[in-house]
């Protein structure tokens, strides 16, 4: 998009922020400073604005600016480490439902896709759509052997659309990260990028459809979470064939009271799903507003949840899902030191900072929570301002974790809702420990390692090489990487002890290694062969392990 075709757009963007009144944003950024003497030719909000905050009036002005920009205030509201909370719990709240397109083009998107006449296809098809947003709509459908289901299709130029405003945005990023005072903190650009990257994701249909299938897999038993099943033969990137569920929004009190349904059941079993979620399956759904998330009405005996929109789900990397789960153990057991020694060792900090003050500053936000009965303290508010707090400590924090506290900030909200008594540390400690100890057993060890064997003996031929290799490196002085003179010389010194370490730990591998293959032959019953060169492996290692 050239400059010129941006500043129509800009204009437009700073005439509702002024006639919202948004002030501090407007004075924020100098270049549109002298816009505020256009304020008395700026047409008047859509509805009376005097009584409402600064976060209700940017709401109402990001719905004024179009689905676009409702999605950038979502994204925005997860940032909870960078927007001020009364802001934040405002932009939560933002809604992108639009006016539907025409049903019958509707019909035509699903015939070009799945290449077939509609009447082929389904038994029936209602062009009135069942509810419509920003990016697709969701319409009613029968197949002909008479399950229900209902069809999401992309809205017909929305990838232009998207793409027209995304620059857009990108252009507003980067005049805010040149002229606003806190550009650093806010990081404009790193959020565009957010916005940017969940609606690449929204558009592909397909991609949505994928990550139905996973998590219906992960909850087959299907006892605490529905997923409804993908019907892959109607699906393509622009359309998703769902089964169609019946159920109560997880926010409607009133009618799951009516339904007979136990509420304390369900707030303990939503808590417990979402640890399972991040820690047992590393796959969450990222997007569990109430809307989102329903009650099963006909599971009185045994309440469940059931999930929909699957548009974005989150996951973490291996080792920042065991440090987190890790923090949160600590966090429970009221741990500071090790908090601190955590976030250090996960490499979220600089390894130079200072653990007694990391420390003091956890325990000055976590002792107050404390002096309060469990049930009453929060765990998402608590998760939130340790991260505010980590922030004056250069605390780097990656997206997965932002987009996971928002997921928890979600859950803890859907399980007050439903039983405000709840006491959410006594429900999580116990699911979090079991998950952990299943996760990181030996016998789970075993299993992995049985599974990557087939690589390590592919690869093994080439390790004496590389080793010897890298020893003669190291004997020269050739080790470009260690540039500190003290480091060299104490490896020079200290090579008689590295060999022992190598020779030993070779040694040990190897034992290993045969250890699980003779474990993957044999049967249960020839067991201890199997078992005591494993053993030997392990005493190769610590007799190699140096002392000092």
């Amino acid at each position: 998009m050239t400059p010129l075709k941006v500043v129509p757009r800009l204009l437009r963007v700073a005439s509702v922020l002024l006639a919202y009144r948004l002030d501090e944003l407007v004075d924020a950024a100098h270049l549109y400073r002298p816009l505020k003497l256009l304020r008395p030719l700026v047409a008047r909000p859509r509805i009376d604005i005097r009584n409402l905050s600064r976060g209700e009036r940017l709401r109402h002005a990001l719905t004024d600016l179009g689905p676009i920009f409702v999605k950038a205030g979502q994204v925005l509201s997860t940032r909870r480490d960078l927007v001020p909370l009364d802001i934040a719990d405002e932009l939560a709240l933002l809604q992108d439902q639009v006016a539907p397109f025409p049903g019958s083009e509707a019909r035509a998107i699903v015939e070009r896709e799945l290449k077939s006449p509609i009447g082929r296809l389904y038994a029936q098809f209602d062009e009135t759509p069942l509810a419509s947003a920003s990016i697709a709509q969701v319409h009613a459908a029968t197949l002909h052997d008479g399950r229900e289901v209902v069809v999401k299709v992309l809205r017909p130029g929305i990838d232009a659309q998207i793409a027209r405003d995304v620059k857009l945005l990108r252009s507003l990023g980067e005049l805010a990260q040149r002229w606003h005072p806190n550009a650093d903190k806010i990081r404009p650009l790193d959020v565009v990028a957010e916005v940017e990257k969940m609606l690449e994701n929204e558009l592909d249909l397909q991609r949505e459809g994928a990550s139905a299938s996973l998590l219906k897999r992960n909850f087959d038993s299907g006892v605490d979470l529905y997923v409804p099943a993908v019907h892959w033969e109607l699906t393509a990137q622009r359309v998703l064939t769902l089964e169609r569920v019946h159920g109560i929004s997880s926010d409607d009190i009133a009618a799951i009271d009516a339904a007979g349904l136990d509420r304390k059941a369900l707030a303990a079993k939503g808590v417990r799903v979402f640890y399972e979620q991040v820690f047992r399956d590393n796959f969450f759904h990222a997007d569990a507003h109430p809307g989102n998330i329903w009650v099963d009405p006909t599971r009185t005996g045994e309440p469940r949840f059931i999930a929909l929109d699957f548009g974005i789900m989150g996951s973490l990397p291996e080792a920042d899902q065991y440090w987190l789960a890790q923090n949160f153990i600590a966090l429970f057991e009221r741990d500071y030191a090790r908090i601190a020694q955590l976030h250090v060792a996960a490499g979220w900090m600089p390894a130079d900072v200072r653990l007694d003050e990391l420390e003091a500053a956890v325990r000055t936000v976590c002792e107050p929570y404390f002096t309060r009965p469990l049930s009453q303290i929060s765990l998402a508010e608590l998760v939130v301002k340790l991260f505010q707090t980590a922030r004056r400590f250069e605390l780097t924090l990656q997206p997965q974790l932002i987009l996971l506290q928002k997921t928890l900030l979600n859950i803890e909200g859907v399980g007050r809702m439903l039983d405000p008594e709840i006491d959410i540390w006594a429900v999580a400690h116990p699911v979090l420990k079991r998950i952990l100890r299943e996760r990181y057993s030996p016998l789970r060890t075993l299993r992995d390692v049985r599974k990557r064997l087939p690589e390590w003996l592919h690869s093994a031929p080439q390790f004496p090489e590389l080793v010897r290799d890298a020893l003669r490196q190291i004997g020269r002085g050739e080790q470009r990487s260690v540039s500190d003179p003290q480091a060299l010389q104490l490896l020079r010194e200290n090579a008689k002890r590295l060999h022992q370490l190598l020779a030993c730990g070779l040694l040990g591998a190897a034992l290993l290694i045969a250890s699980t293959l003779l474990w993957t032959l044999t049967s249960q019953q020839g067991i201890w062969l199997p078992l005591c060169v494993g053993i030997a492996g392990v005493l190769a290692f610590v007799v190699g392990w140096p002392r000092r």
